[in-house]
């Protein structure tokens, strides 16, 4: 019995058929080989098609069926992860009407600063635990302002995510956490935020059918069960954001879990119980994907854009030619702190931890009698941390606890210089996985089933390949590098 977890992303969808009893990995792959392709006829503007990311799942799907021999019938259950934030618009055929506007995409920004404004800005945290910025809401008042004639062919508008699940199953719907992503949850209410909808001028038939997160949302057509070459009425019975499920995949649910990842951005996910928000809006809250009437769990992300980019710049601009491995081991040569060496890493646009202010990646008290290749890679990397570090203490204020981070053993986690300062540091034990976002999407399916009756059961075979434990003699010595950074993070800032 096997369950099929599917990961749509920026630049590619990855595919993954998981045995449900076993939890090992029958098949996975992603297509296409090289990124999708994304539509930037503006300066500050990110727009895909989304038929793309169908041909490309159809690719995918093709590819793990071949790979593990397994019989279509024997999949059980379908689940869903995908780029959060986005807008698919679509008419009464269920046509696509223009592309995509994908998260990454900064052209509404103005509106719904705007937005806050005239709501202002308290009632905005108080019942959205955000301000509209950017998200969705704000995309598609962008889209109502500038394109009229697309505007009024909208029948129904779509996270990624619903639009894949609409292809599959002929239903248009998404989930109260999918509302929450693009700022039309109303948390006080538990119910799609009218206020702003109205504010917005939307009609409010807009907004997609809700099925829970896990459980039936639709069945495979006979068409979509065609091209995919999967078997017809297989349930779709799971769909979250990526970063919620992220989380899931690491089976983080309760608050003082933190999930983290630390690719090109870094994201740091905890779990709250309560509906807390950051009064100067540094942090996104959605809802978790185990929230319920009965308990609260909301999901609060930090994100720092210039993570592992930073790293990717060293590589390729001053370790002439040197992989990530050589560089790991350059760091650990020199001492905690770089001596004196300070680099800060917000090279990869506005940051919202620092109020949407672009500040800029900078290298600062470089000693060109002292410092060599190894000090810039160690001062890369605890900056990384110090910047994450910096996010979390905003966290911290809103009440949210971490006593154990998990992550997956992949990207800057790889780095023995990186996990050992952010476990350090943090002073949370870090515990790292095999596992990625469609094994979470296909262990979701299986909750969403019934296949597995509770989230405890989903996770028995989630194996820990390493722990990092924070080491006491260093923490005096990192405490003391991060003070030194956030003293020229502040002389930055003004």
């Amino acid at each position: 019995m096997y369950l099929l977890g599917y990961d749509s992303g920026t630049s590619s969808i990855k595919a993954t058929l998981l045995d449900s009893q076993t939890g090992k990995i029958a098949a996975s792959a992603a297509a296409p080989k090289k990124e999708m392709p994304i539509e930037a006829p503006q300066v500050g503007w990110a727009q895909q098609n989304p038929h793309d990311w169908w041909v490309n799942l159809k690719a995918a799907t093709s590819e793990v069926l071949k790979i593990s021999g397994v019989n279509p019938s024997d999949i059980k259950a379908v689940g869903i992860t995908y780029q959060m934030h986005g807008l698919v618009c679509i008419d009464k055929s269920g046509n696509v009407i223009r592309p995509a506007i994908i998260w990454c995409d900064s052209r509404a920004v103005e509106i719904g600063n705007q937005a806050a404004k005239d709501l202002g800005a308290e009632r905005c945290l108080r019942e959205l635990l955000n301000c509209p910025g950017n998200f969705t809401a704000s995309k598609l008042k962008w889209v109502m302002k500038n394109e009229p004639d697309h505007y009024k062919k909208i029948w129904k508008i779509l996270l990624p995510g619903d639009w894949l699940a609409l292809k599959m199953t002929g239903r248009a719907v998404t989930t109260a956490s999918g509302l929450s992503e693009m700022i039309l949850w109303n948390f006080p209410k538990a119910a799609p935020a009218d206020f702003l909808m109205d504010y917005y001028g939307f009609d409010h038939s807009f907004l997609p059918e809700l099925v829970p997160t896990f459980g039936l949302q639709g069945e495979l057509t006979k068409e979509a069960a065609a091209e995919l070459g999967l078997k017809a009425g297989t349930p779709v019975t799971y769909r979250a954001g990526d970063q919620p499920n992220n989380a899931l995949s690491l089976n983080v649910l309760e608050p003082g879990q933190i999930a983290a990842t630390a690719g090109t951005s870094g994201v740091v996910y905890g779990i709250s119980d309560r509906p807390a928000y950051d009064p100067k809006s540094r942090v996104n809250i959605f809802l978790h994907v185990n929230n319920t009437p009965q308990q609260v769990r909301n999901g609060v992300l930090l994100c720092i854009n210039g993570t592992g980019i930073l790293n990717s710049w060293l590589k390729h601009t001053v370790a002439a030619g040197r992989d990530y491995p050589e560089m790991n081991a350059l760091a650990e040569q020199v001492p905690i702190g770089s001596e004196g060496l300070v680099i800060l890493p917000y090279g990869n646009g506005a940051e919202r931890t620092l109020e949407n202010r672009n500040l800029g990646a900078s290298i600062h008290n470089l000693n060109l009698n002292r410092h060599h290749l190894g000090h810039l890679l160690r001062a890369g990397q605890e900056g990384i941390v110090f910047a994450l570090q910096y996010g979390l203490e905003i966290m911290k204020d809103m009440g949210i606890r971490m006593d154990t981070v998990r992550a997956g053993k992949a990207n800057m986690f790889l780095s023995p210089v990186f996990a050992q300062t952010f476990a350090t540091l943090t002073g949370a034990v870090v515990e790292l996985y095999n596992t990625d976002g469609s094994q979470g999407a296909a262990r979701g399916a299986g909750i969403g089933a019934g296949i597995y009756k509770t989230f405890a059961h989903a996770f028995e075979t989630l194996q820990r390949v390493e722990t990092i434990e924070p080491k006491p003699a260093q923490a005096d010595l990192c405490r003391q590098a991060y003070a030194a950074w956030l003293n020229i993070l502040h002389k930055q800032l003004g």
